[in-house]
Protein backbone atom coordinates (compact mmCIF):
# COMPACT_ATOMS: atom_id res chain seq x y z
CA UNK A 1 0.00 0.00 0.00
CA UNK A 2 1.74 3.46 -0.78
CA UNK A 3 1.51 6.01 1.51
CA UNK A 4 -1.56 7.83 -0.93
CA UNK A 5 -3.77 4.49 -0.80
CA UNK A 6 -6.10 3.97 2.40
CA UNK A 7 -7.41 1.57 3.65
CA UNK A 8 -11.44 2.42 4.68
CA UNK A 9 -11.05 -0.14 7.66
CA UNK A 10 -8.61 1.37 9.60
CA UNK A 11 -10.57 5.13 8.85
CA UNK A 12 -12.57 7.03 11.20
CA UNK A 13 -16.09 7.90 9.30
CA UNK A 14 -15.17 11.48 8.37
CA UNK A 15 -11.92 10.01 6.64
CA UNK A 16 -14.33 8.41 4.10
CA UNK A 17 -15.12 9.47 0.76
CA UNK A 18 -18.96 9.66 -0.28
CA UNK A 19 -18.42 6.66 -2.48
CA UNK A 20 -16.75 4.64 0.41
CA UNK A 21 -19.45 5.79 2.96
CA UNK A 22 -21.81 4.33 0.74
CA UNK A 23 -20.01 0.94 -0.50
CA UNK A 24 -17.99 0.00 2.08
CA UNK A 25 -19.05 -1.72 5.18
CA UNK A 26 -18.16 -0.45 8.59
CA UNK A 27 -18.37 -3.86 10.05
CA UNK A 28 -16.53 -7.20 10.95
CA UNK A 29 -14.97 -9.55 9.27
CA UNK A 30 -15.27 -12.20 11.19
CA UNK A 31 -17.26 -15.27 9.25
CA UNK A 32 -19.83 -15.79 11.54
CA UNK A 33 -20.92 -12.04 11.56
CA UNK A 34 -20.58 -12.01 7.71
CA UNK A 35 -22.93 -14.69 7.44
CA UNK A 36 -25.43 -13.38 10.10
CA UNK A 37 -25.21 -10.61 8.65
CA UNK A 38 -26.24 -12.18 5.25
CA UNK A 39 -29.19 -14.02 6.83
CA UNK A 40 -30.52 -10.71 8.25
CA UNK A 41 -30.20 -8.72 5.07
CA UNK A 42 -31.40 -11.55 3.18
CA UNK A 43 -34.57 -12.34 5.88
CA UNK A 44 -35.80 -8.44 5.74
CA UNK A 45 -35.02 -8.59 1.81
CA UNK A 46 -37.18 -11.14 1.18
CA UNK A 47 -39.63 -11.57 4.35
CA UNK A 48 -41.42 -7.64 3.64
CA UNK A 49 -41.40 -7.80 -0.22
CA UNK A 50 -45.18 -9.42 0.46
CA UNK A 51 -46.11 -5.56 2.01
CA UNK A 52 -45.32 -3.85 -0.97
CA UNK A 53 -47.75 -6.70 -3.53
CA UNK A 54 -50.65 -6.17 -0.88
CA UNK A 55 -50.65 -2.83 -2.26
CA UNK A 56 -50.66 -2.96 -5.55
CA UNK A 57 -53.55 -5.48 -5.30
CA UNK A 58 -55.28 -2.66 -3.36
CA UNK A 59 -54.14 0.58 -4.32
CA UNK A 60 -56.93 2.51 -3.65
CA UNK A 61 -58.32 0.71 -0.65
CA UNK A 62 -54.44 1.63 0.87
CA UNK A 63 -54.65 4.85 -0.47
CA UNK A 64 -58.48 5.59 1.20
CA UNK A 65 -57.83 3.87 4.33
CA UNK A 66 -53.76 4.39 5.47
CA UNK A 67 -52.10 7.11 2.84
CA UNK A 68 -55.90 9.46 3.18
CA UNK A 69 -56.15 8.77 6.58
CA UNK A 70 -52.21 10.03 7.91
CA UNK A 71 -53.58 12.95 5.89
CA UNK A 72 -50.79 12.83 2.59
CA UNK A 73 -51.85 14.37 -0.52
CA UNK A 74 -52.06 12.63 -3.39
CA UNK A 75 -53.30 9.05 -2.07
CA UNK A 76 -52.64 6.98 -5.14
CA UNK A 77 -49.26 8.71 -6.05
CA UNK A 78 -48.00 7.74 -2.72
CA UNK A 79 -49.41 4.26 -2.44
CA UNK A 80 -47.59 3.59 -5.38
CA UNK A 81 -44.65 4.98 -4.01
CA UNK A 82 -44.39 2.96 -0.71
CA UNK A 83 -45.48 0.02 -2.77
CA UNK A 84 -42.27 0.61 -4.99
CA UNK A 85 -40.13 1.23 -2.17
CA UNK A 86 -41.39 -2.01 -0.67
CA UNK A 87 -40.76 -4.09 -4.17
CA UNK A 88 -38.14 -3.00 -5.78
CA UNK A 89 -35.74 -1.28 -3.01
CA UNK A 90 -36.00 -4.39 -1.10
CA UNK A 91 -35.03 -6.57 -3.46
CA UNK A 92 -31.74 -4.47 -4.45
CA UNK A 93 -31.48 -5.14 -0.62
CA UNK A 94 -31.49 -8.55 -0.78
CA UNK A 95 -28.46 -8.75 -3.43
CA UNK A 96 -26.66 -5.80 -1.17
CA UNK A 97 -26.53 -2.85 -3.69
CA UNK A 98 -26.68 0.38 -2.93
CA UNK A 99 -27.96 -1.06 0.58
CA UNK A 100 -27.45 2.34 2.61
CA UNK A 101 -29.59 4.50 0.48
CA UNK A 102 -32.23 1.26 0.16
CA UNK A 103 -32.47 1.05 3.75
CA UNK A 104 -33.11 5.14 4.21
CA UNK A 105 -35.78 5.02 1.74
CA UNK A 106 -37.13 1.72 3.58
CA UNK A 107 -36.47 3.21 7.20
CA UNK A 108 -38.30 6.37 6.04
CA UNK A 109 -41.16 4.21 4.78
CA UNK A 110 -41.48 2.35 8.12
CA UNK A 111 -41.32 5.64 10.31
CA UNK A 112 -44.61 6.81 8.33
CA UNK A 113 -45.81 3.05 8.85
CA UNK A 114 -45.01 3.79 12.62
CA UNK A 115 -46.66 7.18 12.50
CA UNK A 116 -50.15 5.50 11.01
CA UNK A 117 -49.64 3.20 13.55
CA UNK A 118 -49.60 5.70 16.79
CA UNK A 119 -52.55 7.54 14.77
CA UNK A 120 -55.01 4.54 14.76
CA UNK A 121 -54.45 2.99 17.74
CA UNK A 122 -52.49 4.42 20.34
CA UNK A 123 -49.24 2.86 21.64
CA UNK A 124 -50.66 -0.63 21.28
CA UNK A 125 -47.66 -2.54 20.32
CA UNK A 126 -48.62 -5.57 18.95
CA UNK A 127 -49.75 -2.89 15.47
CA UNK A 128 -46.31 -0.69 16.12
CA UNK A 129 -44.17 -4.20 16.65
CA UNK A 130 -43.85 -5.39 13.27
CA UNK A 131 -43.04 -1.87 11.41
CA UNK A 132 -40.88 -0.95 14.29
CA UNK A 133 -39.07 -4.46 14.26
CA UNK A 134 -38.49 -3.82 10.58
CA UNK A 135 -37.56 -0.23 10.80
CA UNK A 136 -34.83 -1.15 13.59
CA UNK A 137 -32.97 -3.50 11.07
CA UNK A 138 -33.15 -0.86 8.03
CA UNK A 139 -31.83 1.18 10.66
CA UNK A 140 -28.91 -0.86 11.41
CA UNK A 141 -28.32 -1.71 7.87
CA UNK A 142 -28.04 2.37 6.88
CA UNK A 143 -25.26 2.61 9.91
CA UNK A 144 -23.50 -1.12 9.06
CA UNK A 145 -23.64 -1.26 5.70
CA UNK A 146 -24.64 -4.55 3.29
CA UNK A 147 -21.66 -7.14 4.83
CA UNK A 148 -18.67 -8.31 2.97
CA UNK A 149 -20.56 -10.45 0.58
CA UNK A 150 -22.87 -7.91 -1.39
CA UNK A 151 -22.29 -6.87 -4.31
CA UNK A 152 -21.53 -3.13 -2.65
CA UNK A 153 -18.53 -5.01 -1.08
CA UNK A 154 -17.61 -6.35 -4.67
CA UNK A 155 -18.35 -2.93 -6.20
CA UNK A 156 -15.89 -1.29 -3.57
CA UNK A 157 -13.34 -3.76 -4.06
CA UNK A 158 -13.99 -3.38 -8.22
CA UNK A 159 -13.39 0.78 -7.83
CA UNK A 160 -10.09 0.53 -5.06
CA UNK A 161 -12.67 1.87 -2.17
Amino acid sequence: MTSQQTNPETESTADLSLPQLLLVSSDSDGVLFQAFWLVIRLAVGGLMIHNGLDKLNDIQGFADNVVSFIGLPYPVFFSYCAAYVEIVRKVFIFIGIMTRLNALALLSTMGVAIFFHIKANGLIVAPLETASLYAAVYAFLLVGGPGQWSLDNLAAKKFGF
